[in-house]
């Protein structure tokens, strides 16, 4: 595969991402995909998204989960309800990951990913010895399947995020680097975190924002590529750094206006391609 090729978030129902036909549209060669909703994780699904993908000419880089009930409403709500760290959930979503990593099987995809949730800081809390159990089992069901699994950042300073995957132990567990997620929740500078996290980096979102008044306690603002505070020449550089060749996934999450969506994605692919040009 070409190095940094360029890559877009996208769904088929999930209301999540843009739709396949503008990925098309903008000549965009890889995606990541989020997973359909359950009724539509089946042989037929899959079978019509390959064919639309052969048509277009993409290939799929990761399978994304995500759950109902989770909400991005503000921090506390991540909380108290994102990924498999929130103990009412997590058995029920421990099994549809799981069908997810058959799913991307059926679609040939080597790679899941998914939001793990708010992991306990302190590693003497026993809840964090049972997401790493968690993480385990997963780890072991993606590895039958061929499969890395990869956690997005976010919700951990990098430091916390090498400790768990170092505790977990398991050779098939990386991270999906998403630099606006490390000022959104106000958990580092991600520019930093992404040298200290390093050759552990199997994916990226390429995604800005804005520093918050109050990191940690407040949103920041997510923004158009460019114009928040990642600073996406120095992104690029970093990548490089470290040796990171895989896709540049543009994640852009205002479904809501999906003319301005399309726009703005349209936007990142100009400048991811200059600075490929200015950095390769």
């Amino acid at each position: 595969m070409e190095k940094w090729q360029i890559g877009v978030f996208t769904s088929v129902d999930a209301g999540l991402g843009v739709d396949l036909d503008v990925a098309n549209e903008l000549e965009i060669p890889t995606i990541q995909i989020h997973a359909p909703h359950s009724e539509n994780r089946t042989q037929s699904t899959a079978d019509e998204i390959l064919e639309r993908l052969g048509k277009y000419g993409i290939t799929v880089t990761a399978v994304f989960g995500g759950f109902d009930g989770e909400s991005y409403a503000d921090i506390p709500t991540v909380v108290k309800t994102v990924g498999l760290v929130p103990l009412q959930t997590r058995a029920t979503r421990l099994a549809e990951m799981k069908e997810i990593s058959d799913f991307a099987k059926m679609i040939g995809c080597g790679v899941i990913a998914l939001h793990l949730g708010f992991v306990p800081h302190d590693t003497d809390d026993p809840g964090y010895s049972e997401i790493i159990g968690i993480t385990q089992e997963l780890c072991r069901y993606a590895a039958a399947n061929e499969q890395a699994l990869h956690l997005e950042t976010g919700q951990e300073t990098a430091e916390s995020l090498i400790q768990f995957i170092s505790d977990t132990g398991c050779d098939n567990l990386f991270v999906n680097f998403d630099p606006a997620n490390m000022i959104l929740y106000g958990a580092g500078n991600p520019i930093e975190a992404l040298k200290l996290i390093g050759n552990k980096v199997h994916s990226v979102h390429c995604k800005d924002a804005k520093w918050a008044n109050h990191p940690g306690q407040e949103w920041g603002q997510e923004t158009r590529l460019g114009d928040g505070d990642v600073g996406m020449r120095a992104y690029l550089q970093t990548l490089k750094e470290i040796g990171y060749t895989g896709p540049l996934t543009i994640e852009r999450e205002i479904p809501q206006e999906p003319a301005r969506q399309k726009q703005e994605i349209g936007h990142a692919v100009m400048l991811l391609n200059k600075l490929k040009a200015d950095l390769l």
